[in-house]
Parts: structure tokens; sequence; C-alpha cells
């Protein structure tokens, strides 16, 4: 342009030119610059940080929903006043904003579906944004994108992939939990304690959960996409991901395999030889792995413990808060009339002539969130149970179901609050059956079901007591009332005969109750089944009958003794021992009887679970008969572990483990493994040749930490000549000086 021109600009698109002194007025289009992203900045540490992910073997953004995070854009060219900036954030197959998974914002702006969008201060060609989501977004895998209009140019960039998580630190989030110890325990924890065992003998075992080891993230999200739902809708599924109610109930029937083709493929019979047997399991990352590696192909095989450690992993990883609970003698209540039958026959063998049973330990889930569904009456903890046992709405799946409801026997409330009512409260009667017309009722306990429900306690490995939060005190006025109550919901009737049904099941034990015969009197006889030592595998067990005549009158006692090796559903697999005799008990006598069961009469019919069942029927000509139970866990021998010198990440320390062969035999073909998040990044195995009778071994190896805090170390002796032996030591890892 000559420099006797000189230009006035009065608004972007109109322009007046001075030519000596005349004004020329020209309307020309404006030329706009399409901004141009240099690099995107998503703060990956910072955002990790604030939003407790940083635990993650990730190299994704991984979030928390409700929760402001921060992101930086550098440009190439410069941003101008007129440039417009809209966020779309999207997930799932099908995004649409009328399902919520798929959302709009503008800057400055807080749109309809809760996101917003705000400038920080920021630097020349440089802008810094803080993004909020709502406390109820859809939880899953997002893309986030940036459409920028700078008037008449339109631009449109795709700022990367997030993944969004539910957020117990988050007030307004429905699974916050208030108490910092408690989110470090359930969100945060990827170790802990399984209990097992039995009601009087509890023992313990160590769980690697790992849910923030490599993989185990995006494995969880894809179990979410295996569901029935989502392969029925996608779009409806992924939009109800929002609510832990809905997750937690399609992950309890994904972890097992039985309608899903799901994690886990349950196994409680025969041999393992197809895959693993349960008990060599400890912890989930394993199996989560090789269900993911082998194109979601069930892993065999699992048991309850197996599958509640399993979903505790995959809850955490979501961001639930989760734990694992153990219920001893827990009532398997087929046909929900609150009792347990059991029937046998003359010689006191079990007979199978109901589909009831009562497991000496069964193993679950809770988690934590509340219950928009039900009122804030049963906010809390809510059990889930992915062990396949009953269907609910066609499918094997159980919960949530508020443990506020089952304490308040509220059985009519979602979901199967009515079968873990029973699990914890069922009555139990035994009965001996005689012929089709004839049964008699030998043996009733309004007490034995749901003991000493216990979890993990908080920041150490103890056991914590939590049956108060399930029931109240056995034989109060108020746990009687519930049981009534409950009786009432589910239409039973004081028989056990069921007028309605609430739940598709077969009914075995409102017939069997028909043609009954109920002992009358007081009885004549008492009666008590006692160990005179601990019982060790590869020892003989030793035990001692003690009767006791309680009247005056001369008694002949007929006594027939059985023993069997069982399963922790106290199933009877394999009859040991069976005799029978008769004792005379003078007036007001005592008598003790002793007996063993030699470790050759045990050593081919145990099975992995080193459990035995003896049975004492003692009948009398006049008077009730008595039915004695022993139930018999075989001790392991420990194993002892050292770990050499300070653990520090990124630099190596010695492991030595010491054991010893149990048995008065060579052992041979044995394995030791060794796992533990945070220490060893695949599961590490070591041969062991063999084993002298009696003999101790040390095995020695290396681990090199890779991340720090409290780190779990888990060791396991496997062999087929006895069931696993495990130990586990808690070690402090300190970060790199």
């Amino acid at each position: 342009m000559p420099s006797q021109w000189n230009v006035l600009y009065l608004t972007q698109a109109d322009k007046v030119y001075i030519f000596k002194g005349t004004i020329f007025s020209i309307n020309l289009p404006c030329i706009f610059l399409a901004l141009k992203i240099a690099n995107i900045n998503w703060q990956s540490k910072l955002n990790k940080a604030a939003h407790h992910t940083s635990d993650y073997s990730s190299t994704e953004v991984i979030l928390r929903r409700g929760q402001a995070f921060t992101i930086s854009l550098n440009f190439r060219t410069t941003v101008q006043p007129w440039d417009n900036f809209t966020f779309i954030a999207s997930t799932g197959p099908s995004p649409a904003e009328s399902q919520q998974t798929k959302v709009i914002f503008n800057l400055s702006d807080e749109g309809a579906s809760g996101w917003s969008a705000t400038q920080e201060h920021s630097e020349h060609g440089c802008m810094n944004f803080t993004i909020v989501s709502p406390a109820n977004a859809v939880i899953g895998r997002y893309k986030l994108k940036l459409q920028i209009d700078s008037g008449n140019k339109f631009s449109s960039v795709l700022l990367g992939h997030f993944v969004l998580l539910f957020n117990p630190w988050c007030p307004n989030d429905d699974v916050y939990m208030a108490n910092e110890k408690d989110r470090q325990e359930y969100v945060l924890n990827d170790s802990g304690i399984i209990f097992h065992g039995l009601e009087k003998y509890i023992q313990q075992e160590a769980w690697n959960y790992g849910q923030f080891e490599e993989d185990i993230l995006d494995i969880s999200l894809a179990i979410l996409d295996r569901s029935l739902n989502h392969r029925k809708d996608p779009s409806i599924d992924v939009s109800n991901r929002n609510n832990p109610i809905y997750v937690s109930r399609i992950i309890s029937a994904m972890v097992n395999s039985n309608d899903e083709k799901g994690v886990v493929e349950g196994k409680w019979n025969g041999k393992y030889c197809s895959g693993t047997n349960p008990l060599h399991w400890s912890g989930s990352v394993t199996i989560l792995r090789k269900w993911y590696r082998r194109r979601y192909k069930p892993v065999r095989y699992g048991q309850c413990w197996v599958f509640a450690g399993v979903m505790c992993t995959v809850l955490r990883s979501l961001g639930i808060p989760t734990r694992v609970i153990t219920n001893f003698n827990s009532a398997h209540d087929r046909n929900i009339n609150l009792s347990i039958d059991k029937y046998i026959d003359i010689s006191g063998k079990t007979l199978h002539l109901t589909e009831d049973s009562v497991w000496n330990f069964h193993v679950w889930n809770e988690s934590w969130f509340i219950r928009r569904d039900l009122g804030s009456f049963y906010d809390g903890w809510q059990v889930l149970d992915a062990t396949p046992q009953e269907r609910s709405k066609g499918i094997f799946q159980c919960g949530p179901a508020s443990t506020k409801a089952i304490k308040e026997g509220d059985v009519n409330l979602d979901y199967d609050s009515s079968f873990v009512f029973a699990a914890v409260n069922a009555d139990c009667v035994t009965w001996i059956h005689y012929s089709n017309k004839r049964k008699e009722r030998i043996y009733s306990n309004t007490r034995k079901i749901g003991k000493f429900i216990s979890t993990k306690a908080v920041g150490t490995n103890s056991r914590v007591d939590v049956t108060d939060n399930y029931k109240y005190p056995e034989g109060s006025l108020k746990e009687r009332q519930v049981y009534k109550k409950a009786l009432k919901l589910l239409g039973v009737s004081s028989t056990g005969r069921r007028t309605k049904v609430t739940r598709g099941r077969r009914r075995f034990s409102a017939a069997w109750r028909q043609n009954m015969t109920v002992p009358t009197g007081k009885p004549t006889i008492s009666g008590k089944l006692n160990l005179d030592a601990s019982p060790v595998i590869g020892q003989d067990i030793l035990l001692t009958l003690s009767l006791r005549n309680l009247i005056t009158d001369f008694k002949t006692i007929k006594v027939k003794l059985s023993a069997s090796a069982v399963l922790y559903t106290r199933k009877p697999k394999t009859e040991i021992l069976q005799w029978s005799r008769s004792i005379q008990l003078g007036s007001e006598e005592v008598k003790e009887i002793p007996f063993r069961i030699s470790y050759s009469q045990y050593k081919n019919a145990l099975m992995d679970d080193r459990k035995i069942l003896v049975t004492a029927l003692c009948e009398v000509r006049q008077g009730a008969s008595l039915l004695m139970e022993k139930d018999i866990l075989l001790q392991d021998p420990f194993l002892t572990i050292k770990v050499f010198g300070p653990t520090v990440v990124h630099k190596a320390a010695n492991v030595q483990v010491t054991f010893t062969n149990p048995l008065s035999e060579m052992v041979t073909d044995c394995v030791l493994r060794a796992e533990g998040s945070g220490l060893l990044k695949e599961q590490l195995q070591i041969n062991v040749a063999r084993m002298a009778p009696m003999e101790s071994s040390t095995i020695e190896f290396e681990i090199i930490p890779y991340k720090s805090g409290t780190r779990q170390l888990q060791v396991d002796l496997v062999s087929n000549h006895f069931s696993d032996i495990k130990g586990f030591v808690m070690l402090d890892v300190t970060p790199v000086q």
C-alpha cells in the first residue's frame, strides 16, 4: 500500500481507507487464521496425585469423577479474543447426549450435563484449562475433543483419552467414604487377608489384589464390555455405568463364567487336571491376565475365596470401596425357607435328600455406596457374591444387598437380601430318615449359622468381627423378632412350608417334613467329641468320645461312629472310618472312649481342603437319639520367610524360604511360588526336586521392588502329596534416595 494511504479499523470486517484527506469505506471479508496446537500437556503427575491414581501402572490419564483436572495447550498461532472454545467428552461405542455418554460444554460455562471448563492463569502462547466432571458421570474410557471457532474458521482437535473412575474422595459421589484410613484400606490397599477354616480354628491367607498392576484396569473395563447387558445393548449398558449398584451387580455376574463366559470357572468336585487347583491361587493378577490374554476364555478353577478375591480387585480398580467377608457356618438355603434340613440314615451317614447345605465358611464381598433405590437408611456396606450358587433374575449373580436390610429382616428388598439373610440366619434341623413314612428330628439349632463373620482390619492384618452388622445378638428378643419378620415376608409357615414363592427354586424341605417324629421329653444322655491334640497332616488323629448318663437309670447306648473326608462345603467325599459298639452307662456315669484315625487310613482319602468330618450317632431304647459332629482341619507346617537387608525401590533384596516335608515319605516334584504387587511383576516359580521324609529345605531367590510403601510378599509350596503350604511377610519398601 502507498505510504500516503492510512487505514482505520472500525470493526473486524469493516475498514476505512483515507487517501489525501478523502475517506473511502470498503467492506471486505476478514481473513482469520485457524488456531494450531503445538503441544498438549495433560499434567499427568499433578492430576494423578490429586486424583489418587498415581499407583496405577499405566501411561494413560486416569481421573476420578466429580473432581477438577488440569490440561495445558501450547499454540503455534496467537489466540484471539474472538476465538471460541468448546469441549466434547464422549465414552462408549455410540456416544449420545441423551444418555450422558456424550457431553458438550463451553469455556466458562457449566452445561446441563454438569461438566465445565474454565481458563486459568496462562502465559503467552499457552492456555491452562481446568475441567470438572460431575460426581454422577459415567465411568469408563473417554475421548476429549476441543472445537475452536475462529470466525469463519472452524477446527476440531483430539486432545487425547482418559479413564474416569468412581471417586470415594468426592462427597457428592455415591461411593463417597468419609474416613481417609478407610479409603486407604478399601480402595488403595493392593493386598489383603482372606479368612477361612473352621469357626473354632480360623486361619488367614494372604491375597494379592494387585488392582494397580499393569493391564488390570484395562481388564476391569473389558469385563464390563463382555457382559450380557453390553452385548444386548451397548449404549444403554454404558449409560448405566454411572451407578455403582449397576456396575457392581454386573461384576458379580461376570467374575464367574456360568452365564457370560466370565473370568473364573468354578469347580467343587473331582480333580483339577484341566486347570489350576483353587487352593493354588494366591492373588487376582495372574487370573485376570490369563483370562484377558487368552481372549476371554474362563480360567479354571475357582471356589468362593477366589471369586471374592478377583471381585475385590476389579471393584477397587474401578474406584468402588470393597472388602472381603468370610461367614463361618454359612447356610446355602436352596428353597429360602430359613431352615437347613440335613438327613442321615440309622448309621449316621449323610443322605442327599435335600439341596440345603451348611458350608464351613463362605467368602463374599462388601462394597460401600448409597442406595438411592431403597432410601438412605440402607446406605453403606452392600453384600455382593460372585460365587455361582443361585440364579438371580435368571443369571448367576448376587447383590448388592444392604447389610442393614439383612440385619432388619427386610428380605423383600433388592437385591437378593433373602438369600444373604438365610446364609447368616437360617436354623439347622437334623433328621434320622428311617423310611418314607418315618423321620425323627434329633437336632435343632437356631444359633449355629452365621458365626464370626470376619474381615481384615483397617491398617493391620488382624481379624475384625462384623457379625453385629448382619444380625442382632443370637437368642435375643430382637433377633427372633427379625427372624419371624423375615419368615412372614417370605411367606414361610412355622413348619417351613412356603405359602408363596418370591424366587424360583426347587422345594424339598416342606415335603420331607411330613410324617415326621419329634422327640418328646428331656434328653437322657449327653456327649461330646474332643480332639486330644492338634491334628497335623502326616500324623495320626487322636480323639475322645465322652458320654454322660443324665439320669439314675442304667443305660445301654448303641454308638455308630463314622469319619469322612469332606470339602469345605461339608459335602462328604470319601469314607475313612466306620465302627459301632454298645456302651453301658451306670447311674449318672461319665465314660470316655478314645479312638484314633491313623495317617494310613486318611492319607489317600483326604481332599485338598484337609478337612475330616467325624459323626457319632448315639441311640437309646427309651429317649431321644443324640448326634455329635466334629469338624477337623489338619494343620500344615509353617513356612519361614526371611528377607535380608533393607528393601529399596529398584534395588535387589535376597529372600530365604525354609519349609519342611510333613510326611514320613519321600516327596518329589514340588514347586515354590512367590508373588507380590510392587515386588514381583510376574509370579515366580522355582522347582524343588525332592525332599526326604520330614526333611527341611531352604530356597533362596531375589526380588527387585518397583513400588514403595508397605508390600506383601506371598510364598506358596505346591505339591501333589499334600495341600499347599503358604506364608507371607509384610515389607516396608523405601523410595530410592
